[in-house]
């Protein structure tokens, strides 16, 4: 009976998070309700809140995906020995630009820097490539003072994913804003936060965070079991 019951979570627990990252990524964070979950995933609400408890627990196993599959795509299309500050410029710009590309990945991204629990995983893994990046520009500094300025420059971050760009704000100006920001709250000298900048700015970024969209899709696709819409 224990081994039934054990296989009958795993299989409520696949079909919510089948069901979950679908809606989230066709709809949007905020429209997908808890009673459209629990049709479409075939489950009772205790069964919901026993396993997740909220949509806030489905939010934080969909970013730990999300966030370590997006890196190591962009660790790919810059390359294996890509300077790692050139690496962080051109992770950090594709986030930003794939919201951009896709308002209900905007929501996902705001909502997950907005939330205490998800926020609180991003930051700490964040804080730890922040230190192997960083730590020679601060090597007064250790990997808890970096957990710190990682809150501040993730909140930069999340207000200019929430600020969608226009004709006056436009995508390289948000870039270079918050790469100079960020790369400046790490000590990075102005002449490499400079020659960064540039080399990303003269990418097509748009480009590139659609290939990386496209192929975190397919990757979402493969790991919860669904088909997106058409229109994805």
């Amino acid at each position: 009976m224990k081994i039934a019951r054990r296989y009958d979570k795993e299989n409520a627990k696949r079909r919510i998070l089948s069901v979950c990252v679908r809606l989230f990524i066709e709809k949007g964070y905020s429209r997908t309700t808890n009673a459209e979950i629990l049709r479409l995933a075939d489950v009772t609400n205790g069964t919901f809140y026993n396993i997740f408890h909220s949509k806030d627990g489905i939010l934080l196993e969909l970013t730990e995906f999300m966030f370590s599959n997006q890196f190591g795509i962009a660790n790919q299309l810059a390359g294996e020995h890509a300077d790692p500050i050139l690496l962080y410029a051109l992770e950090t710009s594709i986030q930003i630009t794939l919201t951009e590309l896709n308002e209900n990945l905007r929501e996902i991204y705001t909502e997950a820097y907005t939330d205490p629990q998800v926020a609180e995983f991003i930051h700490r893994k964040t804080a730890v490539e922040l230190y192997r990046i960083f730590g020679s520009y601060l090597p007064q500094c250790r990997e808890a003072d970096f957990f710190e300025l990682e809150i501040g420059t993730a909140g930069i971050m999340r207000a200019y994913m929430t600020k969608q760009c226009d004709c006056y704000f436009t995508l390289k100006r948000k870039l270079k804003r918050f790469l100079t920001m960020s790369l400046g709250a790490y000590n990075v000298p102005k002449e490499k936060q400079e020659e960064v900048i540039s080399q990303v700015l003269q990418m097509d970024i748009t480009a590139t965070a659609n290939a990386v969209m496209q192929r975190l899709f397919a990757a979402l696709e493969m790991k919860y079991d669904f088909v997106l819409a058409e229109q994805q």
